[in-house]
């Protein structure tokens, strides 16, 4: 199934609606016909305790757009907190080639649904592992999955839409729900997306997770019409998970539904095109993910324009053929001395917008 630019422009103005009934005079970060957003992944640093600090930092710096985590989602929804203890520092952050934040029903220690992967692979820093949890805290951590699960049962739609106004009272845009799916998820769990989604208003699901659930997604993708953009990394040599050119074409045919979020920066270090994939697949594509990196499973680097990824020729490709779907920043790289997330983000946004106007 194809969709059309009218299609995928409908990603770019999801929420917007409600934002004009409500008066709300809504940011533009369009530039050259280009929605320019972020996930909001890239501020899980300044998440907690405070979840609004992040709908605080899209009108900060200037981003009319969101990719919702659904950790994110849940947190603003007034979801039961999980135990702290366990966790990484700094709100974690992926590493090349590392699958993203997930989402699970189960917890291993400390996760928070939505949050970063259990798996120290591809991080940078820390030590050799956590700690064992205790007894008291194996206790503390069992009575908080058992509230978070009786709150999930509980979510409605209505549980989304007061989400969703609190983006647009803002003057943001819920376009997507980020909401990453593990091999161990039920059918249920996968549902509890949709059913999120759908009261979000928003217009897509992107997800970090293997072809062996993209096979398992299809077909309740179709069931609901929604498009799910499969986010790639650069773990080329794993056969299940999106990476090579090969990956995408055996997970687009699973599902109608099943789509592309095309992380340009993993595409770039796994020594692809990005221009030439856009090119051939946009009809599929929910939305990018901009960063830079190096080829060759290279690092993310802090100046965008100095790496390898091509993001000023993809901006304006994006640009010329106005294919409508949002160019979404992901900050990874660590945030230099001195300096802070907002602060970085206006950086990067500043560099995307160069390239379009």
């Amino acid at each position: 199934m194809e969709f059309t630019r009218r299609d995928l422009g409908k990603i770019a103005l999801a929420s917007v609606p409600l934002a004009k009934a409500l008066n709300a005079k809504m940011i533009d970060s369009k530039f050259g016909g280009v929605q320019v957003g972020a996930i909001t992944y890239s501020f899980n640093r300044i998440a907690s305790p405070d979840p609004e600090a992040i709908i605080k930092a899209y009108v900060e710096i200037g981003l009319g757009e969101a990719e919702l985590m659904s950790n994110h989602c849940e947190a603003l929804a007034g979801a039961p907190a999980m135990p702290a203890f366990g966790r990484g520092g700094g709100g974690g952050g992926r590493g090349p080639g590392v699958p993203g934040p997930t989402v699970q029903t189960t917890l291993p220690a400390g996760a928070a649904p939505g949050g970063p992967p259990e798996k120290g692979a591809g991080r940078k820093g820390g030590g050799g592992g956590r700690a064992p949890l205790t007894p008291e805290q194996q206790a503390e951590q069992q009575a908080a999955m058992e509230k978070l699960a009786a709150w999930r049962a509980s979510a409605n739609a209505q549980t989304w839409k007061a989400v969703t106004k609190k983006f647009n009272d803002a003057g943001v845009a819920v376009a997507l729900l980020c909401y990453n799916m593990q091999d161990r998820m039920k059918d249920e769990d996968i549902e509890y997306g949709f059913s999120m989604a759908k009261g979000l208003g928003a217009k897509a699901i992107t997800t970090s997770t293997t072809l062996t659930m993209a096979k398992r997604i299809a077909p309740i993708a179709d069931k609901h019409k929604m498009l799910v953009g499969y986010h790639g990394h650069d773990a080329t040599s794993d056969p299940n998970q999106t990476a090579t050119l090969e990956s995408y074409d055996t997970l687009m045919a699973y599902g109608k539904y099943n789509g592309i979020n095309l992380d340009i920066g993993h595409f770039t270090a796994a020594n692809y095109d990005a221009v030439a994939f856009i090119k051939q697949h946009h009809d599929k594509i929910t939305n990018l993910h901009v960063k830079d990196r190096k080829k060759d499973h290279g690092p993310n680097v802090a100046v965008w324009g100095t790496g390898d990824t091509p993001i000023k020729d993809v901006m304006q490709l994006l640009k010329k053929e106005k294919y409508g779907f949002p160019a979404n920043l992901e900050l990874e790289y660590p945030i230099p001395e001195g300096s802070d997330i907002i602060a970085e983000a206006k950086k990067c946004l500043a560099y995307v917008k160069s390239c379009l106007v």
